[in-house]
């Protein structure tokens, strides 16, 4: 059976500069092993599966497959899918606030100033890393423990281990060995510039360490700490994904109730069917 396919690039309004996602629009019927099938095809870091919600709140059920394994929740995945259903639908004008049905609960998506931004889910862990850890963490970054300057637990699903470096420089200057765990790296930049954060985000994949272009899930869960610290003033932005030739840029605002709003530039790159 053919079912709508789409592919979309995220945090980005310049397509192929962002970091895609593979959306299966309609998915109805559709069992895990075939899920997981796609998506290890796909070899994307995300493909999702679009169903009907089982909350009367949601606007649309979304199951998020890595190459290996499914998410409860991941953050392009979330925009991508979302701008893919608006398409689809053809509801862009008549919603401001989308309401995601996954794993990991709901997850309201607003549409503002031609992007997307969702709020950041509530975190699983967090907390300050034991020091054994950041060892370890050091190791595998291939650089001396003092060059870290915090680390921190930011698990909203995917489950990240935080660093802070002096700066951004020291972020783009990493050249990491065999990363055993999901570690995201930041550094500021100089007061004044475009971008607030560098930030770059490592795991293992088959044996071997995969950098992730951009990524909601960590941005969202690292502007909680940088908020709560007092390291940085909302809104601003961050990069990422210059290592790998794209121009990733995460939109973050903190609003007067609390809720942090983690958003980006969505762009279609691929419009067809897939054959499931």
């Amino acid at each position: 059976m053919r079912r709508s396919f789409v592919e979309v690039d995220v945090f980005t309004e310049t397509a192929y500069f962002g970091n895609p996602v593979a959306v299966v629009l309609d998915s109805s019927g559709l069992g895990d092993e075939e899920m997981q099938r796609l998506a290890r095809w796909t070899n994307l870091s995300e493909t999702t599966f679009v169903l009907p919600p089982t909350d009367s709140d949601a606007d649309y059920r979304v199951r998020i497959f890595t190459p290996v394994s499914e998410l409860p929740f991941a953050g392009h995945p979330t925009l991508g899918t979302c701008h893919a259903w608006l398409e689809a639908t053809g509801s862009a004008h008549k919603k401001d606030t989308i309401v995601q049905d996954c794993a990991s609960g709901r997850v309201r998506i607003r549409s503002s100033e031609g992007m997307l931004a969702f709020a950041a889910p509530p975190l699983i862990r967090y907390g300050p890393v034991d020091g054994p850890v950041v060892d370890h963490v050091a190791e595998i970054l291939g650089i001396d423990r003092d060059e870290i300057k915090d680390a921190y637990w930011l698990d909203n699903g995917p489950g990240w281990v935080g660093v802070l470096l002096r700066d951004a420089q020291a972020v783009l200057a990493i050249r990491p060995g065999r990363v055993d765990s999901m570690v995201g790296v930041a550094g500021a930049h100089p007061p004044g510039s475009d971008v607030a954060f560098e930030v770059r985000a490592f795991f293992p994949k088959d044996g071997v360490t995969v950098e992730d272009p951009v990524t909601g899930s960590l941005n969202a869960s690292l502007a909680k700490w940088l908020f709560e610290s007092g390291r940085v003033e909302s809104p601003y932005v961050a990069a990422q994904g210059a290592m790998l030739g794209r121009r990733g840029r995460v939109h973050v605002e903190l609003d007067p109730s609390g809720t942090i709003w983690v958003g980006g530039g969505t762009v279609t790159c691929l419009d067809g069917t897939v054959e499931l």
